[in-house]
């Protein structure tokens, strides 16, 4: 089974850069895993900025939601971001979060079976303003749910916090 790292935290609080040193301090060659849909130019401008932010060293894998179909056993994989890849999978299912739930609680437990150090990008949606629409609590309610499914399976669960990191678990 997979060793977990499991970062959330809110937008801009330094998920991302806390993980991708956190994998460059595991391996010389870690594998960014993006699940990211580019919805927009301004969404490719931030895909871009990170792609430039990581080093040569880098292999980038983008897949959208079926992430067990690779196998990383013995690598060192950053996962940015499970929100991103709940969105494809909540899109695809049509907004229905009891069937988008399923769906991704399944492929993670098929992607996490294997021996490898996965280091997980996630969002804390709820702690800050209600979502005003139907879809938008759906989905912070699926995100949280997948949240809790995912930091009860890993081994070390951090929230960053205005770019500190607070160990949770």
């Amino acid at each position: 089974m997979a060793k977990i790292t499991f970062i959330t935290g809110g937008q801009r609080s330094g998920k991302s850069s806390f993980a991708q040193r956190l994998a460059e301090e595991k391996s010389d060659a870690p594998i960014y895993l993006a699940t990211a849909h580019i919805w927009d130019d301004d969404f490719n401008t931030r895909v871009e900025r990170h792609k430039r932010d990581r080093g040569n060293n880098w292999q980038t894998i983008e897949e959208e939601i079926f992430l067990s179909k690779y196998i990383f056993t013995g690598k060192t994989v950053l996962l940015d971001c499970i929100t991103l890849w709940l969105t494809n999978i909540f899109y695809q299912n049509k907004n229905d979060v009891d069937k988008s739930l399923e769906i991704a609680k399944s492929e993670w437990d098929k992607f996490i079976e294997h021996e490898f150090n996965l280091i997980v990008v996630s969002n804390e949606l709820g702690m800050g303003v209600h979502p005003e629409n139907e879809i938008a609590r759906k989905f912070a309610d699926l995100q949280g749910w997948m949240n809790q499914y995912i930091a009860k399976s890993a081994d070390k669960v951090i929230l960053m916090v205005s770019g500190i990191p607070v160990n949770i678990k």
